[in-house]
């Protein structure tokens, strides 16, 4: 139905309402805080760029520090080669006018000078005939010399002169060693790294329980070492190779260094009723034909070798570093530095995961996870529970074989086991009476042994936290001291090995807890154990300077044969699990030590084999890394990249991947490989 038009309602123009006086007052004070919020934002980031500022100036002045820090220690290590040189040149110098003086004496000619410079032993030019007076020093103004023999009485008169200057260089010597001696105990009071050096004395590791833990046994470490052990290689310096062990023409291992070894074992010889002692390696008896000739001269070192004369295929050099191939064999080795990793203290141990991804580092109070093909820091690993007060170094560590858990020892009597994923710690395993020293996981993961200066080795369950103690209660040793310093599993499972400080290696059987083997024949501590990755053979480092390498195969094939601590060998063994053992006589010798690695200048401090038993690898206190070939016991390589003793080493299970782990509060990673 249609409408008019009238009816319809008109249409209003609609718009925004009138805003009044208050409406135009609400817009300005938002107006106003809006500029408020803005010039404070303004000021905060003015402010947030004078501290971006500031932080970059101070990282900038810290990297200075540093930066600076380490110029001085570099110059500090310049100083010393080149001190150490001169003192080389003037030995030299000395034992050159020792021989003219002894020529001239004899009314020969005397020999063609000598200098400082030329190659090859101090001295050596003295023959059968005339060997170098001891004691003589020769002042700046010795006359010259002619062939002209003495009178009698310039003879005499010449005697007394001698004689005198004897006397004075004696109590000169005697002065300065006594001002040293001083110097040396102010630094250490000083100095930090001097009180970390605890951590790589062997004294330090026996595990007494009333040692003062501040003690500095100066004949057990020193950290001045001659020219021939610093890495570096600036110009002018002249790194040289130790003299062999057969050298005599020097004291071994330099001042501030314990004697060499008793010439005889402290244990009985063979056929004295001691059991498994090894016969003599150095000349193996006619009975012997599996015995392998150790380290023939012709395919050793030579004596003093000098680094820069060594020819460009037998010597590899970096920055800070340099490997010697043995110019007496065939080099089938190439070794290169890959990671620098720094630390904060002493690196007490080292160990690869079983991938080879990552390695596990202890010092004080952390363990550190690093990506070992970037060298990245992963993960830092402390326990905020442990007390504050002193040190609490990490002596060892261990990855579980899945990687998921890393095991850490320490000086508190622990066992941590960490879930490396969260950081936290997973179990506690307490039952040790003093310092861990080692720690190494079974195959399968569910068990783990620890070693420790309470003369006991532990296997522990990683699901139930029980032990088996493997006590070590043995009335004909020698040495009372019988700390575990190191413990390994067989690749098996079935046996742990662990070294002593009594300088016996003892194999215990896993399912028994039954000893089953004693190996005797180092002459000092033994300090680290390796299992061949065959389990077959059995590879030990002593502080005496020496590694051995034990045929243990007649345990893997031939049964477990069980020796109880104390017996003399009659009659089965008894305790759980010993029905149908036979105890093992004195007389056998299920595992014969077959090969000797001789050629370190110190103790020998940490051992391992490569994965494909190829190679055994050794450091020392000498601060040097070696090479040595499994089957015949020839050193290939000798690395020196440390400025401290190498403490620990480990080996890649998974590839060619060495690291190392030293005083000078550094771990690197190597990489080497088959030419």
């Amino acid at each position: 139905m249609n409408r008019p038009i009238s009816q319809h309602r008109t249409l209003q123009p609609s718009g925004p309402p009138n805003q009044g006086p208050s409406q135009q007052q609400g817009h300005a004070r938002l107006n106003d805080s809006f500029d408020a919020i803005r010039h404070e934002f303004d000021a905060v980031v003015a402010e947030v760029a004078l501290l971006r500022g500031q932080r970059d100036e101070l990282e900038a002045k810290v990297a200075a520090q540093v930066g600076e820090l380490t110029k001085i220690h570099q110059s500090f290590y310049d100083l010393e080669s080149q001190h150490n040189k001169v003192r080389t040149q003037y030995d030299d110098e000395v034992h050159r006018l020792r021989n003219e003086l002894h020529t001239v004496r004899q009314g020969l000619q005397p020999h063609p000078p000598v200098g400082p410079g030329s190659i090859g032993i101090p001295g050596s030019a003295a023959g059968p005939s005339n060997p170098p007076l001891p004691g003589i020093q020769i002042g700046a103004g010795a006359q010259s010399y002619n062939a002209d023999p003495y009178y009698p009485r310039d003879r005499d008169r010449e005697r007394d002169k001698e004689r005198e200057r004897e006397l004075r260089e004696r109590e000169r010597d005697r002065d300065r060693a006594e001002r040293e001696r001083e110097s040396e105990n102010r630094d250490r009071e000083r100095e930090r790294p001097r009180a970390d050096s605890r951590a790589v004395d062997p004294d330090f590791k026996r595990g007494l329980g009333d040692r003062d833990p501040k003690r500095f046994k100066q004949d057990r470490i020193k950290s001045d070492r001659p020219d021939h052990f610093s890495p570096s290689l600036g110009p002018g310096m002249t790194p040289k190779l130790p003299p062999p062990p057969s050298s005599s023409s020097a004291t071994p291992g330099g001042p501030g260094l314990p004697p060499p070894p008793p010439a005889q074992s402290s244990y009985p010889p063979a056929g004295s009723g001691s059991s498994n002692n090894p016969p003599a390696l150095a000349e193996p008896p006619s009975h012997s034909s599996t015995l392998v000739p150790i380290q023939p001269s012709s395919n050793s070192f030579p004596d003093d070798l000098d680094v820069h004369n060594v020819a460009p295929e037998f010597k590899k050099e970096g920055s800070d570093w340099f490997a010697i191939f043995n110019p007496g064999v065939k080099r089938v080795l190439d070794v290169s530095l890959v990671h620098t990793l720094m630390h904060e203290s002493v690196v007490c141990c080292v160990r690869f995961s079983n991938d080879g991804k990552f390695l596990a580092t202890g010092c004080n109070r952390t363990a550190q996870i690093y990506d070992t093909k970037t060298g990245a820091k992963t993960c830092v690993l402390v326990d905020e529970a442990a007390g504050k007060a002193g040190d609490l170094y990490i002596r060892s560590v261990c990855f579980s074989p899945d990687g998921k858990y890393l095991a850490t020892g320490a000086e508190d009597k622990q066992i941590r086991i960490w879930d490396i994923q969260k950081k936290r710690i997973r179990n506690v395993f307490d039952g040790h009476q003093q310092e861990i020293y080692s720690l190494d996981f079974s195959a399968d993961g569910r068990l783990i042994v620890s070693g420790s200066g309470d003369k006991t080795a532990r296997i522990w369950d990683m699901e139930g936290g029980s032990s088996k103690v493997l006590t070590i209660n043995d009335p004909d040793s020698l040495n009372n001291d019988a700390g575990v310093t190191s413990v390994a599993i067989s690749p098996n499972g079935q046996f742990v090995a662990a070294g002593s400080l009594d300088t016996v290696v003892r194999i215990w059987d896993v399912a028994t807890a039954q000893l089953v083997e004693r190996l005797r024949g180092h002459k000092d501590s033994v300090y680290s154990v390796a299992f061949t990755p065959d389990g077959r053979g059995l590879v030990s480092g002593s502080l005496d300077k020496t590694l051995k390498y034990w045929d243990v195969s007649g345990l893997v094939s031939g049964g477990v044969k069980s020796r109880k601590e104390g017996s003399n060998g009659a009659g089965p063994v008894n305790g759980p699990g010993a029905s149908g053992v036979v105890a093992r006589k004195d007389g056998d010798k299920t595992s014969p030590c077959i090969m000797n690695f001789t050629g370190h200048k110190d103790y020998v401090l940490s051992v391992a084999v490569s994965h494909d038993g190829q190679w055994v690898v050794s450091g020392s206190k000498d601060r040097g890394v070696q090479f040595w070939d499994s089957r015949t016991a020839i050193v290939q390589c000798m690395l020196q990249g440390h400025k401290n003793s190498v403490i620990s080493i480990d080996l890649s299970p998974a590839g060619n991947i060495l690291a190392t782990g030293s005083g000078d509060w550094q771990a690197r990673i190597w990489s080497y490989n088959t030419l």
